[in-house]
């Protein structure tokens, strides 16, 4: 048995992994707590960690904590990461518009 598998069924409290080291594929639905510690620049990297959590077979309610010290790189990189997060969903926003404001002969044009 895996550790992660020893996790999910229990017999482990804690499962401690760095955000890179863990790479993916990694199922851990036994937890419900999530704490970031080590952040990244990219905010998908740690997006993707909170996702080993969510996953199928998850029934409980989880957690995501982030550990982000005043005056710290960590807290220039959240700061670095939240304006990521919005430059994305405007560009998502704006094709969402975008979108919806194509007509028929529009779509046809793009068809053809």
């Amino acid at each position: 048995m895996d550790l992660c598998d020893r996790f999910n069924d229990g017999e482990k409290e804690l499962f401690l992994i760095s955000l890179k080291a863990g790479g993916t594929g990694l199922n851990l639905t036994g937890a419900d707590t999530v704490i970031l510690y080590d952040l990244w620049w990219n905010p998908a990297v740690e997006e993707q960690a909170a996702d080993r959590v969510h996953r199928m077979g998850q029934n409980k309610k989880v957690k995501v904590i982030k550990l982000v010290a005043s005056g710290t790189i960590e807290e220039k990189m959240n700061e670095l990461q939240e304006k990521k997060r919005d430059l994305i969903a405007e560009i998502v926003d704006s094709e969402a518009q975008r979108s919806v404001a194509l007509t028929e002969e529009d779509i046809r044009e793009m068809l053809m």
